[in-house]
């Protein structure tokens, strides 16, 4: 299979996952494509490709912001505030990994995003 058929297919094969998705399923989603464009940054590092690097955490800064606007901070009190302390952190240090290039930093962020996710994943949907 040519990169081309297998981009197109791994594309329809997400809309259909987040089409069937619940909300909780949906941020399960999110959070496991911030940590592979993180992942993926930091590869695109390694290897030199450093305009690549910049889409990517770009694309991570994204996801991290779309999960950030979802809070609801009226209804999830303290909680929803320290996620979106978190993730305007995460955010800030990302920015911070691209201007410096520094893998350091996409491992921390993506350790916290990890966090988060596990204690997402343990939360029954």
């Amino acid at each position: 299979m040519n990169a081309y058929a297998m981009k197109q297919y791994q594309t329809v094969n997400v809309h259909a996952q987040v089409t069937e998705a619940n909300p909780h399923r949906l941020i399960q989603m999110l959070l496991e494509g911030g940590l592979q464009r993180i992942a993926q940054a930091r590869g695109a590092l390694q290897h030199g490709n450093i305009a690549l690097k910049g889409e990517l955490i770009g694309k991570a800064m994204g996801i991290v912001g779309g999960l950030r606007d979802g809070l609801n901070l009226e209804k999830g009190g303290e909680m929803a505030a320290n996620l979106d302390n978190l993730y305007a952190y995460m955010m800030q240090r990302l920015s911070m990994a691209n201007l410096k290039n520094d893998p350091a930093i996409l491992d921390e962020v993506a350790s916290l995003l990890r966090e988060v996710k596990e204690g997402w994943d343990a939360i029954s949907a």
